[in-house]
C-alpha cells in the first residue's frame, strides 16, 4: 500500500532488495505487487492491482478489494508471501498463503495505532491497535527493523517476531557525491551557511513546521533544506524547498552537500533516511524516542529531548558546538559496519529458508 511513485523509505528497501537479489540470489525471484491504475503484469517483477488514487495523496492509491489482491497473489504462485502492510493487501497474502499453503511473513513499515490517534485523535489509538494487534498475530512471522517496533508487536501479543535492521547503498549515498558550492548557488544561500537538510514526505507525524521553526529560533548561519517534504511551508530566506528527487543519484548528491541531517518524528519505526544520511557523511539529530532515538547516539549525532522547536535548536546547536569533521567521519564508518544492505537480506534469506524448510527450488517471493 505505500509503494507509490513518490513514496520514500518502503519503496527504497523493496527496491533495494530486488537489486541484492538479482546480484547475490538469483535463484530467488521476487515480483512486486503494488496498487496502480491497471491490473497487469507492469514490467519484468511487478504485478500492479488496479486501486483508486487518493485524493491529495501524492500519488497513494486506496486498495480496496482483498478478493483482486488474492487472486493475483494465487495467479502468481510463490513459495512464500511477504506481506508489507496490514489492511487490504496484507489481509489478501494471508488468504492467499492459506489457499496455496504456502508462509506469510508480515513486514512491519508502520506503528498504525499512534499515527491513527495523531491523524485521527486519542480515541483511534486503541481500536487501530486492537486490529493492528489481530493482524499481526496471523501471519507465520513478522519483521521488525527495529527493536522499539518489535517491542511494539510483543506489547501488541505477537510471538513469531525477529529484528532486521533496514541497509543503505554504501555506494550510491556516499560524502563524495557532495557539492556543496553547487547546492549553496542553487538556493542562493549564504557561503557560511550551516546546512541542515531533511528529506521526506510532508506528512504530519514528520513535525516538518517544527523543524522550520527550530531553524527560525536558531538565525543566522542557520538554513535547513527540505526534499519533497516542504508543501505548504510559509517561504522564508533561512528554509529552502526542493521538489521530491525521483532520481536517487540527486538525492543523495543534495544530502551529501549538506552539514547535517535533522529529523523530528518520534513516531519513526525505523529510519532509513537516518542511514542514508549517515553514510553520505553527515551527523544526525533526531528525537530520542522511537526508531530514530534507537539509532542515535552521541558518536553519529545529537539526540533532542523534544520535537518541539526550542528542543531541535538546542540540539543543533550542541552538535554544531562539537568537532563535526569527527562526527562526519564517525557517521560514514557507523553506515558501513553496521548497516549494509548485505546484512539485512541475508538475514531474510535465512529466515525465508529456515519458513520455506523442504519447499520446492528456486524460490519464487511475492511481496
Amino acid at each position: 500500500m505505500m509503494y507509490a511513485p513518490r513514496s520514500g523509505g518502503v519503496k527504497r528497501y523493496l527496491t533495494a532488495k530486488r537489486s541484492w537479489l538479482e546480484s547475490k540470489r538469483p535463484d530467488i525471484r521476487q515480483t512486486l505487487v503494488v496498487p496502480g491504475r491497471y491490473t497487469r503484469a507492469d514490467g519484468p517483477g511487478i504485478y500492479t492491482v488496479s486501486a483508486t488514487k487518493l485524493p491529495f495523496g501524492d500519488g497513494y492509491r486506496m486498495p480496496a478489494s482483498p478478493n483482486k489482491w488474492s487472486s493475483v497473489l494465487q495467479y502468481l504462485n510463490p513459495d512464500i508471501i511477504e506481506a508489507g502492510d496490514v489492511f487490504v493487501p496484507g489481509h489478501a497474502a494471508m488468504d492467499a498463503g492459506e489457499a496455496l499453503g504456502v508462509p506469510v511473513v508480515g513486514v512491519c513499515h508502520t506503528d498504525a495505532p499512534t499515527l491513527a490517534a495523531l491523524h485521527l485523535g486519542d480515541w483511534a489509538e486503541q481500536p487501530t491497535f486492537n486490529f493492528w494487534a489481530q493482524a499481526y498475530q496471523r501471519f507465520d512471522h513478522v519483521v521488525a527493523p527495529s527493536r522499539h517496533t518489535a517491542s511494539r508487536l510483543a506489547d501488541a501479543g505477537v510471538q513469531r517476531v525477529s529484528v532486521h535492521p533496514l541497509g543503505v547503498d554504501l555506494d550510491l549515498f556516499h560524502p563524495s557525491r557532495g557539492n556543496r558550492e553547487a547546492l549553496l548557488k542553487r538556493l542562493d544561500f549564504p557561503a557560511n551557511s550551516r546546512l541542515l537538510v531533511f528529506a521526506g514526505r510532508p506528512a504530519r507525524e514528520k513535525n516538518v513546521e517544527s523543524m522550520v521553526a527550530a531553524v527560525e529560533r536558531l538565525g543566522d548561519p542557520y538554513r535547513l533544506v527540505l526534499i519533497g517534504a516542504g508543501k505548504d511551508i510559509k517561504a522564508s530566506s533561512r528554509v529552502a524547498c526542493i521538489d521530491f528527487e525521483r532520481a536517487p543519484e540527486r538525492l543523495a548528491e543534495v544530502i551529501a552537500s549538506c552539514d547535517a541531517f535533522l529529523h523530528a518524528n518520534e513516531a519513526e519505526i525505523f529510519g532509513l533516511v537516518v542511514l542514508e544520511a549517515w553514510a553520505a557523511g553527515l551527523p544526525v539529530v533526531g528525537p530520542n524516542k522511537g526508531g530514530v532515538g534507537e539509532l542515535l547516539d552521541d558518536s553519529v549525532g545529537q539526540l533532542s529531548h523534544g520535537v518541539e522547536p526550542a528542543d531541535l535548536a538546542e540540539a543543533v546547536e550542541a552538535l554544531f558546538a562539537r568537532d563535526m569533521a569527527a562526527l562526519k567521519i564517525a557517521a560514514r564508518h557507523r553506515a558501513e559496519t553496521r548497516h549494509s544492505w548485505d546484512n539485512t537480506f541475508e538475514g531474510l534469506t535465512r529466515l525465508y529458508a529456515n519458513l520455506l524448510a523442504g519447499a520446492r527450488t528456486p524460490m519464487r517471493l511475492s511481496a
